[in-house]
Formats: structure tokens, sequence, C-alpha cells
């Protein structure tokens, strides 16, 4: 009975009934705890199973070989190595079976060295070990990562005859390819007499895992044109391949294959297509799926809305984890660091300060990576001194790259000589920086104009680190050096880079050319970024912004002209603002919000108390060649100043206004909102696309330098 209940999985009953044996004193065997013991390993049920032990001790059927075993196994699955290894020396009679419980608890348990001393100890004792036996010590070697040594369990599973065994030889496949010894997991495939659809899978797999997707689509194209069977296994393994390298084609006629094949849709099969389709971009295809799957687990959950926020669809992925924890289902530590990259994006900081609090509550906010990660969020919500908080708790190992994000912080709100002191820092506390390090530093320089810096740090990152600069580190120092006005210095430095300059490097230069109006190397830049590639709209507007302000409309409208033939389109410029749990978009000139007659009255009562202040308006940043009364009508339909009127009208008086804006802002725009801070006393945080200014009683943390 117990043996039936055991078979069938009914775990709980094959315990309740050992318990009702003992209620009636009925006697049992080493059998019956055999059969008990196991059902508490898979119940996971520690106590009882050392009560199940004691019983057995006390009736002294504990020396049976069968038992032994089970206890061994009991021991090694809760990491009681000891205990284990007491039931093995108590054991009169042991067999190979009792060894490989052994040696396959130390592999399990990671204790590699004990297993292959335990294997030793095996063979002086004379006893001849079995294929299950070498699989351990196979899978030992790949642990360890000791190419050598399982070379030479390889050349013992050949000295023992083992060389045709199916279970031995695909463990050596898998073992080569986790070492990225692809070719010699090729040579075993090659030479197995016979191969199973696990053999299959795992050289499949082992090709994935060495970033060889081609190579595992020509094996799986065998595997079919054999006639051989497969499984849901060799399609997830095929569609991580896909997911690695982009691959939607190949991803959707993987899918189309399950379907005409009548391949069962299980969870991990339709979780990884999900996957796929997410980081192809796919957001519609992974949603299609997504949306009809029957059951759906935490990881499946986690690859949504990884997807949603890696995507762009940072608002949906946050919506999406309200719809998860409706359906009761608990976050882990990547679904709650992809939510504050949402957070992070959108600069929604109460979304982002209630994932903390999830992280905090479930013991993962100390966890280097997602301090990282907060560190982010709260530099890009504006936050600083909470990143520095997050940043600052000593008592937690930092690394580098922790490192490097408060570097980035600093950088972005404009405080150069504290990216600059971080930086020192880190150096005092023995770490190395690395090319992030320095790219971040030279973009915290050039926020804060910060020129003799820069250039010493540029100079010494291959002098005193041995880092050779890339052309991220090249663009940095050229958009440093242009933000400055030293165009003709930047200029000379893009000719004389050690490799062909990329788009990024002119682009910096074209963009100083444009805030400094200097139209000669402006022209020659953005040809040389337009041979580049023909197809970025940004190169069109920032020529024609030059051309704008140089008052050139005829070549404003040949270039406007080329776009609208080309069919490239502007990125318009938009204003995210969290009230309440919301965010509201503005489109600059959009007209339809339903609050949209206060926020008109508002922005009017605005401007006649600026034009009161001594406000004039700057309207060469309207780069249209219309009447002067029209220019400055567009300037106050701008996104940020929607925004602002709107958080003017929806959040208590006096509390502090938060917007995120997806351009760079403008210089009107800039000294309109001075005025605004001073005259509603409040603070205003608008994050641009270049960095954060902090707006307090008409002054801003820029110091009009962005």
């Amino acid at each position: 009975m117990l043996n039936g209940y055991l078979r069938n999985r009914c775990y709980k009953e094959t315990i309740e009934l050992f318990g009702l044996m003992g209620s009636f004193h009925w006697g049992f065997d080493s059998y019956s705890c055999n059969f008990v013991l196991k059902a508490c390993m898979e119940l996971e049920n520690f106590e009882k199973g050392i009560e199940v032990i004691k019983k057995a001790m006390d009736r002294r059927v504990d020396g049976d070989r069968f038992l032994g075993c089970s206890m061994i196994s009991f021991y090694m699955k809760f990491g009681d190595f000891n205990g284990a290894r007491q039931v093995f020396n108590r054991m009169v009679e042991r067999d190979v079976v009792c060894w490989n419980s052994m040696i396959g608890g130390y592999v399990k348990g990671c204790y590699y060295v004990e297993a292959f001393n335990m294997f030793l100890e095996m063979i002086l004792c004379g006893v001849w070990p079995s294929a299950v036996t070498m699989v351990s010590l196979v899978l030992a070697c790949g642990g360890m990562r000791n190419l050598e040594l399982g070379k030479c369990v390889h050349g013992f599973v050949l000295g023992l005859g083992m060389g045709s065994d199916v279970l031995v030889l695909t463990a050596l496949i898998d073992m080569y390819s986790k070492m990225g010894e692809h070719k010699s997991a090729r040579l075993v495939f090659d030479g197995m007499p016979a191969k199973n659809l696990v053999s299959w899978n795992v050289m499949i797999s082992g090709y994935i895992q060495n970033c060889l997707v081609h190579e595992s689509f020509d094996l799986f194209r065998k595997l079919v044109i054999s006639g051989g069977t497969l499984d849901s296994g060799t399609i997830i393994s095929l569609l991580q391949g896909c997911a690695q390298v982009a691959d939607l084609e190949s991803g959707k006629v993987l899918h189309g294959y399950i379907f005409r094949r009548g391949l069962d849709m299980n969870l991990i099969l339709a979780t990884t297509i999900v996957d796929l389709y997410s980081k192809c971009g796919a957001i519609k295809d992974a949603t299609f799926v997504f949306d009809r799957m029957k059951d759906r687990n935490v990881i499946t959950w986690t690859a949504m809305l990884v997807g949603l926020a890696q995507n762009g669809h940072a608002e949906d992925a946050i919506k999406l984890f309200g719809q998860m924890q409706d359906e009761g289902v608990a976050a882990n530590s990547i679904t709650l660091v992809s939510l504050v990259h949402s957070c992070a994006h959108l600069g929604s900081l109460k979304k982002g300060r209630s994932v903390h609090a999830q992280l905090f509550r479930r013991g993962y906010a100390f966890d280097v990576v997602n301090r990282t990660a907060l560190i982010d969020m709260y530099s890009k919500c504006g936050t600083i001194n909470y990143a520095e908080r997050v940043f600052k708790d000593g008592s937690f190992f930092k690394d580098v790259i922790l490192w490097n994000s408060m570097i980035t912080g600093y950088g972005m709100h404009g405080q150069g000589h504290k990216a600059l002191d971080v930086y020192s820092r880190m150096l005092e506390e023995g770490l190395k920086p690395n090319q992030t390090t320095f790219i971040s530093l030279l973009s915290a320089c050039s926020h804060s104009g910060l020129v003799k810096q820069g250039r010493s740090l540029f100079l010494s990152i291959e002098s005193d680190h041995n880092i050779a600069p890339t052309e991220k580190h090249y663009a940095c120092y050229v958009d440093l050096l242009s933000r400055a006005g030293h165009l003709e210095e930047a200029e000379a430095l893009v000719k004389e880079m050690p490799f062909q300059s990329s788009s990024e490097v002119f682009e910096a230069l074209l963009s100083g050319c444009r805030t400094h109006k200097n139209i000669d190397i402006g022209i020659k830049t953005a040809d040389y970024l337009l041979s580049l590639d023909a197809t970025n709209p940004g190169i069109y507007v920032l020529l024609s912004n030059i051309y704008a302000e140089a008052k050139r409309w005829d070549a404003v409208d040949h270039i406007r002209s080329l776009m609208r033939r080309r069919g490239l389109k502007k990125t318009p410029g938009y204003s995210l603002i969290e009230v309440g749990k919301q965010v509201h978009a503005f489109f600059a000139g959009e007209d339809s919000h339903p609050n949209g007659a206060e926020i008109s009255q508002i922005l009017e009562n605005l401007r006649l108390e600026l034009k009161a202040l001594g406000y004039v308006p700057d309207t060469s940043c309207v780069l249209r060649d219309v009447e002067e009364p029209m220019k400055i009508k567009l300037l106050w339909r701008h996104s940020e100043r929607l925004a602002i009127a709107f958080g003017l009208l929806s959040t208590p008086a006096g509390s502090l206004i938060r917007i995120t804006k997806n351009l760079r802002v403008c210089i009107d725009c800039h000294t309109v909102t001075k005025y605004i801070s001073k005259v509603v006393k409040r603070e205003i945080i608008v994050r641009d696309a270049n960095r954060f200014h902090h707006f307090v009683n008409g002054k801003c943390s820029c110091d009009d330098y962005w």
C-alpha cells in the first residue's frame, strides 16, 4: 500500500499511512521505511524523515543496503554530508549503488574534491565503477571547470569499456560544451554508435551555449532529416539561440513548426517564445502568446515585463505588474529590477519607491545588481540624495559597476566635482576603473564644463590605466570640447582618431556647432554624417536648426523637403509628469488634454506675470519662418510648459513638480521655468535628453550650462 501511494505521488498519504501503522502497533520493515523516506524527500520534510530514520534504527532495520542508500540520499539532499557519511560507514554491505549515492551526493552539493576522494576509496575497496559513477565524475569536472581532469576521466571511461554508453557520452558532450570545447563535444557526439534524443538535445544546447546558433540549426536539420523524434527541449534550445542573436524570422519558423507538429505548448516552451519575441522587439507577438497562455508562472510574467521594459513600453510594464499582483503571483528579484528600470525611464519616483520597498521586504534590496539599478532609478527620477543613500550604505559590497552608476548619477545632475570625488574614493579603495568608468566621468565633466579635468582624464585612460580609448570615449571627449566651444580642437581630435570616426563622434561635434552657431564646421560635419547614415532624422534636424538660426530659410526648406522625400520624421517633443498613480504625457502644441482649458488659462496667467517681471521671449528658439507673435504662441505650447501648468493645476501648493522631457530643453523654456519657480515658490525638476535641471527660486542647478 505504501509503495502504491508513493508510485502515484501521494506522498502525504504515504507518510500518514506509516504513522497509522505505528498507532496500531503494526510491524514495519526496511522496505516500509524506504518508501516513507522517499516520500519525505519529495515533500522536503526533514523533520519527518529524521523520525523515520530513528524508528528504523530502533527496529535495527537500518543495516539494509537499499534503506541505507535512501538514508544517504536523504542526508545529502538536505546538505548533511556528515550524517550521510556516518550512515555509509555503518553499512556492512556496500555495493556500487551505495558508493554512487555518496559520490553523486557530493557532486550535487558541489563538494567535488570529496567526490573524487570517495571514488578513489571505492577503487581501493575493489568496487568496479558503473556508468552512473562516471556520469557523476564527469559532472564534477564540469562543475570544477577543470578541462584536464575532464579529459583524464574521459580516458578512464574508454579504459573501462564504456565508450558506447549513451548516458556517459552524453554527460561528456555536456561537460565539453560548458567549458567552451564545442569541437571536442562534437567529436564525442559524432563517435557515438547510438544516440538518443537527450544526446541530440545536449549537443544542440551546447552549440547555443557557445553562441554557435547556425551550427545548432544545422544539427537540428540533420535530426529532422534522419527521422529522429524531437521534443519541446529541442525547440526550447533553438528558440533560446534565436533570442540570443535576435533572429526573429527563424524564431517564427520554429513557432510555426510547433503547431504543425502538434507539439505540446507547455509552460516552459510558451515562456521561451514570449522571451524570444521580447528580445527581438516583437512586443505584439510576445503579448499575443502571453495573453493566450492558460498557465503562467513568475518566470513567464517576468519575461513579459522585461520585454516591455526593454522595448520602451515602461508604462505598460508597470500596468502588467499590477495585473500580476492582482493574480497573486509573487515577484522575484528579476521582476522587480525590470520594474525599477521602467520607473527610471518614466521618471516615476512614487512607483520606484514602492518597488524599492518590495525589494527590501523580500530581502533583495542589498544585492549589488539591485542596488545599482536603484541608484540609476533615483538619479533618473531627480532625487540624487536618495541615490546617495543607497550608495553610501557601507555595510555592503560595492563593485566597479555600482561606483560607475553613482558617477553617472552625479554627471546627469551636473555635479561633475562630486563625480570626480567618487572616482578618487574608488581608486583609494583599490578598485580598478573600466571603460564605462571613464565614459561616465567624461560625460560628467561635459555636463559641468570641466574641460581641464576632462582633458586630464582622457589622457590618463591609456597612460595610467592601460585601457585603449574606444569610439565612445572619443565621442564623450568631443562632446566635452564642443559644449565648451572648443570646436576647432574637437574637429582636430576627430581627424586624429586612430580609427574611422563613427556617427556618434560627429553627432557630438554637430551638436556643439548648433549650440555655438558655427555654420562652417556644422555643414562639413553634417555632410559627412549623411554620407555615413542618410536615414538618421536627427542629423537632418540638427542641420536644419543650424540653418534656421542663421536665418537661411531656403536651406531649411531644402533639408525638410529631403526628409519628406526620404520618409523621415522628426521625433516629436513630449514631456511626462506623474500625478497620483498616473503618468500624463504632453506633446508640443497639443490641446487635447481633458484639462486643456484650465492649462491654457494657467499658462496665460503665467505669461502676464513673467512679462511684468521683465521676461522677454527668446524667439530664436522657434526655428520656423513665421511672424513674431506666432513664434511667441508656439513657445508657450512647448510640452514642458504644458506639463508644468498641469502640475500646478493638479498638485498641492508648494509641492515639488517633476517633469521628464525626451528632447533637450530649449533656451526660452529654461528661462521661463526659472521665472515660474520664483513666481509660484516651487521647486521644479526637469530631466531632459541631456541632464537634470533643478529650478529653485529663479535659479537652475546647471548655471545655464547645458
